[in-house]
């Protein structure tokens, strides 16, 4: 049993979609919950991950993994099963291909679970724009510093580079590589913006300008969205016509060290996460709010993030909530789209 939560790893993993099998992932959970009953390989691969908290997702990094196999050609019998590679074979065949990749691949599943999910779910930059448009109505100011802790490989820092279409509304360039199309949300109001700095942090920050950069964050796709995918792979080429800088750093540390330096006058410094906080232990989270606090006197500021609700309901169904500062403007997806609005709160007059 799990000290946390009072469910095993094949619990978890049987659960995780609520047991449904409709789609590979789900097929493929069930199994891997299955044979880590019986003491089969997948307890070798999880051994000593027992214990680990459920933010951990050691399901999700497992299931990586074994994407990241597949997707480099290592594992062709799996990879007839996988719809990201092309594959269209009964995802309820799939346990005897599976099983030798398992067993052939042990040490290397094993280093997977060492590293937390790594989406850079593009579509989560439709919260970071409504978060911003509210933070400039708010303002006034729509000259933005854009930092990011826990941004992996800082994708959604591009969110100025990126098109949104929603209901009876679009913003971002024409030509923009990456088309976020049924936004929804009727009535949002995008606000004209230009970002003059960005620049994010992560413990385990890589290149994803790369091919083996791009195929690792693409192993954290789940493979029956291609469209997800579709949007990490123009996503990618924004990246490599406009890079980021990601430093090394853990987040309250690196938030802290770069709020020290004022932005210039004129400039809306905005701190921004998303579906982080789950992962951060929660002196760790304290402490960045703690340094955005403290320097809210020094510059103008705002914090804007997509979460889950803290705590979690225990009842009932919900969605992660886009948040400026303590105010709740938005739910959306863990994938994005589409937007509902929800904020309420008093008109800003400048």
């Amino acid at each position: 049993m799990s000290a946390y939560d009072g469910a095993t790893l094949g619990e978890r993993m049987a659960n995780h979609y609520g047991g449904s099998t409709e789609h590979l992932y789900g097929v493929l959970l069930r199994d891997l919950a299955a044979d880590w009953e019986r003491g089969g390989v997948v307890r070798e691969i999880l051994a000593g991950r027992e214990d680990a908290p459920p933010g951990d997702m050691v399901q999700l990094r497992l299931l990586a993994g074994i994407h990241r196999i597949v997707l480099r050609g290592d594992a062709p019998e799996l990879a007839s099963f996988y719809p990201s590679v092309g594959g269209t074979a009964d995802r309820y065949a799939v346990w005897s291909a599976l099983e030798p990749v398992l067993r052939a691949h042990v040490a290397e599943l094993r280093g997977a679970l060492d590293v937390a999910p790594q989406t850079n779910e593009v579509g989560r930059s439709i919260a970071l724009l409504t978060g911003l448009s509210e933070a400039v109505r708010r303002s006034g100011i729509r000259s933005v510093r854009l930092l990011e802790p826990g941004a992996s490989a800082g994708l959604n820092l591009l969110v100025d580079r990126f098109r949104f279409e929603g209901d009876g509304w679009d913003a971002g360039p024409d030509n923009a590589h990456l088309v976020l199309d049924g936004c929804g949300a009727p009535g949002f109001l995008p606000e004209s913006f230009e970002v003059v700095e960005r620049r994010g942090c992560d413990l385990d920050p890589f290149d994803a300008t790369t091919a083996e950069g791009e195929a690792y964050l693409r192993s954290f796709i789940w493979p029956h969205m291609p469209g997800r995918d579709g949007r990490l792979v123009a996503a990618l080429a924004t990246l490599r016509e406009h890079p980021v800088v990601i430093d090394r750093a853990p987040a309250a540390e690196w938030v802290q060290d770069q709020l020290a330096v004022p932005a210039p006058d004129g400039v809306l410094t905005v701190v921004w996460h998303s579906i982080t906080r789950q992962y951060w232990p929660a002196a760790e989270y304290a402490a960045m709010l703690a340094a955005i606090d403290e320097a809210r006197s020094r510059m103008p500021l705002v914090r804007v993030a997509l979460e889950d609700p803290t705590p979690l309901p225990t009842s009932g169904t919900w969605q992660p909530q886009v948040e400026v500062d303590d105010d709740v403007i938005a739910h959306c997806t863990y994938h994005g789209p589409p937007l509902n609005l929800t904020y309420t709160g008093p008109e800003v007059t400048q």
